[in-house]
């Protein structure tokens, strides 16, 4: 694999703090060389779950095994990073039977409570012992923080991802926070690579699915790095219960905010670590017809790597935005589109704008993040996706993935 770079938007300083109702332990267990790549949470009874999974039609063994067995109660998580069990047929559930059935002896469960995940390379089958044999590690002394469980679930990330938020409901305050993993292959269809986020207080299975669907859409639904959607986007929502709460109209509202901080949070840290990144692009779709039309044109643009290789060269290269709304084949009028990089405005009225500014744009693309504005002027809907740029990098990386 090729060696990573560090992402310019790497965080100065990450939160981190040993949560409460939860056990973590990380290993090394022979996916990688040297670093962590094992996870394993085990929690202090048993909990509340929610999970959504990808939408791709070859899915991998974990989310196939995960939506045969769980039942929205959990009492351990296992995720490996190095080897994704995806495509390995009946094989790669086999191997999730043998590390599940080892660890629910131990920790005194039943199979359906435990929720497993995979991230790597796609294909390649591996031995259950190299999971089952770090089992016997599972004591006090070897427990990890917040901070080590998401680099352990880590591939071509450059640095780990964490967020944290207080919450205060009814003068009781607890936390909520989550890790995520994700670099490459990213366009989700439901969640992202691998999130998982934890609610420290009581909440039932679908008060946590009215907090995934008021809250997926605009945050890890709307990034894209390359196009790409994995075989094992999974994003699991954990209920620790270490507080008693009235989900009343308002405590609610409270939460559910917090709770799109947090996702917003999370996945704007996957995006800002797109392999190779050198520039974050974030698409703004103005008065549109309707939600799935701004959506589409939004992602058009952060896809085209037509678009993401001038941004990456900081040529304002205005054309290729508008052949990559034109290529959704949606419904608009060409001549009331206003295009801007930033605020500065590049076409408007079917042609270059008279206002525009080659200096001052020339500039603006020398930014780290670049806005693209887009004026429809045919409805009233936005919507807004967050891209990278495409630089050589990105091809040093996948190009020497599995070497």
């Amino acid at each position: 694999m090729a060696n990573k770079i560090i992402s310019i938007f790497k965080p100065k300083k990450i939160k981190d703090f040993n949560p409460s109702g939860l056990n973590i332990f990380t290993f090394n267990a022979g996916f990688k060389k040297k670093d962590k790549d094992l996870l394993l949470i085990v929690f202090d009874r048993i909990i509340n779950v929610c999970c959504v999974y990808s939408k791709t039609s070859t899915p991998s063994a974990p989310i196939i095994w995960d939506k045969k067995n769980n039942k929205g109660k959990a009492k351990a998580l296992i995720v490996n990073a190095g080897n994704a069990n995806a495509h390995t047929g009946n094989s790669g559930l086999k191997i999730i039977d043998k590390y599940v059935e080892a660890l629910t002896q131990i920790i005194e469960c039943n199979t359906n409570e435990v929720l497993v995940s995979s991230t790597g390379v796609i294909g390649e089958k591996f031995d259950p012992k190299l999971i089952i044999n770090k089992f016997k590690k599972l004591n006090s002394k070897n427990k990890n923080s917040l901070l080590e469980a998401s680099n352990a679930i880590m591939t071509t990330d450059t640095f780990p991802k964490v967020s944290i938020k207080n919450v205060i409901l009814d003068n009781q305050s607890f936390k909520i926070y989550g890790i995520a993993k994700g670099s490459g292959m990213i366009q989700p269809n439901m969640g992202t690579m691998l999130v998982y986020i934890f609610i420290e207080c009581e909440a039932s299975k679908q008060l946590m699915t009215k907090l995934l669907k008021n809250n997926l859409d605009n945050t890890f639904n709307s990034i894209t790095v390359d196009s790409d959607t994995s075989t094992s986007d999974t994003l699991m929502m954990f209920s620790i219960a270490n507080k008693k709460i009235n989900f009343n109209k308002k405590n609610f509202k409270i939460l559910n905010n917090k709770i799109f901080e947090l996702m917003h949070d999370l996945s704007l840290q996957v995006i800002k670590d797109g392999e190779g990144v050198s520039k974050l692009i974030k698409v703004n779709i103005l008065n549109a017809k309707t939600k799935n039309q701004a959506k589409k044109i939004a992602f058009s643009i952060a896809n085209s790597p037509l678009v993401k290789t001038a941004i990456a060269g900081e040529d304002a290269n205005w054309g290729r935005v508008i052949m990559a709304i034109g290529k959704t084949g949606e419904n608009i009028n060409q001549n009331k589109i206003k295009v801007l990089f930033g605020k500065n405005i590049v076409c408007e009225n079917g042609s270059i704008s008279k206002k525009i500014n080659i200096r001052k744009l020339d500039q603006y693309m020398k930014n780290n993040i670049i806005e693209i504005n887009v004026k429809l002027n045919s409805g009233k809907i936005y919507h807004t996706v967050y891209g990278n740029d495409l630089t050589f990098e990105y091809l040093k990386i996948n190009a020497d993935y599995r070497s």
